[in-house]
């Protein structure tokens, strides 16, 4: 079983974490599970006003998991968003996936973690502003939706469907052609039936 960590803050967004935690359900074939991370075990609500109460605090994440989410929300902001360091610069050093959406992209670069590849976030001047000196990689910053480069997805907070399927692709949760089905189902409102057997 292959175990996806969500890290949440207090107002932490609801719906950057729906698409994809449902996706891994839905197509991932039983292969996957989820976990909430939080700062402590006390429950962290939601912008929307959900509760959740977290399945690990920081000093509990076990040592085998496979990629690391951070959803955004209204908190990045804070002091405490940086007490998340260790286990990020951990999932880097481990080459475990590493996802983060939204404001999670502005933190990361904050702590240098996005001076390594390709990458977005909400906007590029706000990024430089927020990290300053630690941010060195404006070249590869793009200006897309989601960008999934050196085993980090970045995302900006219009992307939550752009998201999921990049992390999807990374996690190899099905093949190519399941989870552009379930992209374009959801983002586009388009099935298409499986055609008849010829006999």
């Amino acid at each position: 079983m292959k175990r996806i960590l969500y890290f949440l803050l207090d107002q932490w967004a609801d719906f950057e974490a729906a698409y994809l935690s449902t996706a891994v359900t839905m197509i991932g074939g039983g292969q996957f599970e989820n976990k909430i991370v939080s700062l402590t075990e006390k429950p962290v609500k939601s912008i929307g006003g959900f509760s959740v109460l977290p399945d690990y605090d920081l000093k509990s994440v076990p040592e085998e998991y496979d990629a690391l989410i951070l959803i955004g929300g209204m908190s990045w902001h804070s002091e405490n968003a940086y007490m998340i360091k260790p286990l990020v610069e951990k999932t880097i050093k481990k080459g475990k996936l590493l996802g983060a959406i939204c404001d999670a992209c502005r933190f990361l670069g904050t702590i240098g973690a996005l001076n390594f590849g390709k990458h977005t976030a909400n906007d590029l001047a706000e990024l430089k502003t927020s990290a300053g000196s630690c941010y060195t990689n404006e070249d590869k910053f793009i200006a897309r939706q989601a960008v999934r480069d050196n085993n980090i997805v970045t995302a900006n907070g219009t992307a939550t469907m752009e998201f999921a399927k990049e992390v999807l692709l990374a996690l190899q949760a099905a093949d190519e052609k399941t989870i552009s089905a379930w992209y374009d189902f959801h983002k586009l409102g388009i099935y298409i039936a499986p055609l008849p057997e010829m006999r």
